[in-house]
Formats: structure tokens, sequence, C-alpha cells
């Protein structure tokens, strides 16, 4: 599990896991976080409650029924947690996203005040999910932007279709993406930096963890039926 590793306000904590350190049983093996993926429940229900002891978190994260759009609920506010993206200017929230080779996008502001967490894989991505979660920010927000593991450029392999979807949007786009054959690989923390930068966010962190080629993280590309990891963001005092 990794904690902050990045130069961020000193009330803002973040952590992304790993697959390892729960109770679920192979495939799911073992810290498996996502209900959705056909494993027993109560072995999802105890490793949520192994993560937030471990991090000691203020309350239980605000878990999201991701489906791959652009929905980015204010956690204050909204009821609604069917989403791929979630905002909190409350010490009271806890944003998290599932991955299992998607981008997790975690963003803050400079002065440590405003927090988001957005799960990015590539229609998300393209369809605009980092902009729906920057516009929940308060205007003149300066933003800090940290990308965790996901799938890596040298394994995300992509029809001509998925190079064309974002081009159209960008056409810089394009120096992310590498012919093979005649498919693409595509670079999705490329993808994301593009877009956070026509936003103006100008601190951009990331690991540099290929999720499909590290057996130490779920990926659904390798494995199929497999577990989620989560990456969260909240406050503190």
């Amino acid at each position: 599990m990794y904690g902050c590793l990045w130069p961020l306000p000193a009330n803002v904590r973040i952590a992304m896991t790993q697959r390892h350190g729960g109770v679920s049983l192979p495939p799911f093996d073992s810290l498996n976080l996502g209900l959705h993926v056909g494993d027993i429940s109560a072995s999802v229900q105890a490793n949520r409650a192994l993560l937030a002891q471990r991090l000691a978190l203020p309350s239980e994260p605000a878990w999201l029924e991701q489906v791959h759009g652009t929905e980015v609920v204010d956690l204050a506010r909204d009821s609604l947690r069917i989403a791929d993206g979630s905002y909190s200017d409350s010490k009271a929230h806890v944003a998290v996203v599932m991955t299992a080779d998607c981008l997790p996008v975690l963003l803050c502001d400079s002065a440590g005040t405003q927090v988001a967490a957005l799960h990015a894989g590539w229609r998300g991505l393209c369809d605009g999910v980092i902009e729906a979660g920057i516009a929940r920010f308060r205007p003149g927000s300066e933003l800090i932007a940290c990308l965790g593991p996901a799938i890596g450029k040298t394994a995300f392999e992509v029809g001509a279709e998925v190079r064309a979807a974002f081009c159209d949007k960008d056409p810089k786009a394009d120096n992310c993406f590498v012919a093979k054959g005649d498919k693409f690989l595509g670079d999705l923390q490329g993808l994301a930096r593009l877009r956070l930068q026509r936003a103006g966010v100008r601190q951009v962190y990331a690991l540099d963890i290929c999720t499909y080629n590290n057996k130490d993280y779920f990926s659904y590309r390798r494995d199929g039926r497999t577990g989620r990891m989560a990456s969260l963001i909240w406050l503190t005092d």
C-alpha cells in the first residue's frame, strides 16, 4: 500500500492499495475491495474493514457504483453513488475509486481544503471525467494531481477506434499512441496528463507502475476474473 509519496498539503492524505493483505481467496486474493466482481461479500466487507482500520480513516469510504462514465458526485450534497468520481470539501468524507487497470486520478487543491477521486478508464477519460472532476473545485483553485497504478503503455493494446476517439478531441493525443500491427499501444497516463495540462493543472505526480505487468496488482486485462484495488484521498486536521 502506498501513502503520500508526493508534496501534498499537510492535511491531505492519500492511499493506494495493492492486492496483498486481505482475506479473499483466489482469484480475488487477497485484498479485493470490489463487491461487484463475484467475490464472497463477507470477504470484501472484511477487507474494507481492514483497510479502514489500517489507515485510521475518519469515516467509511464513499464506495461508488462505477460505470465508465463522467459523473462526479459531491459527497456532502449528493446522495447518488452511481458515478466515476467523487469530490469533498469536508473532513467527514473519504473519496475513493476502485481500479484493476484503469487509471485512478486523485486531486486536491494547494490549500488543502478540497479533494476528489476519479476513475479514468479510456472511455471516461476520453469523454471528460477529469474535466468533470476539476469542475467540482471552487473557481481559481490551484490543483495538484496524483496518478496511481494503471495498465502501462507497453501493455494497453487498443483498436484504431480508441485512438480516433481521443484524437478527435485533441490532435495532440496522437503522441500517446504507438502502432502495433493493426492495433495501437495507448498511454493512459500520458492521455491523462494532456487533459490535466489543458485544464491548467501544473503539478502532476505519478506512480510508474503497470498493473498488467506487476502481479502485486489486480489486472482485469491480464486475469479476467479478479479483484479491485482502491485509491483514496481525504482531509484531516
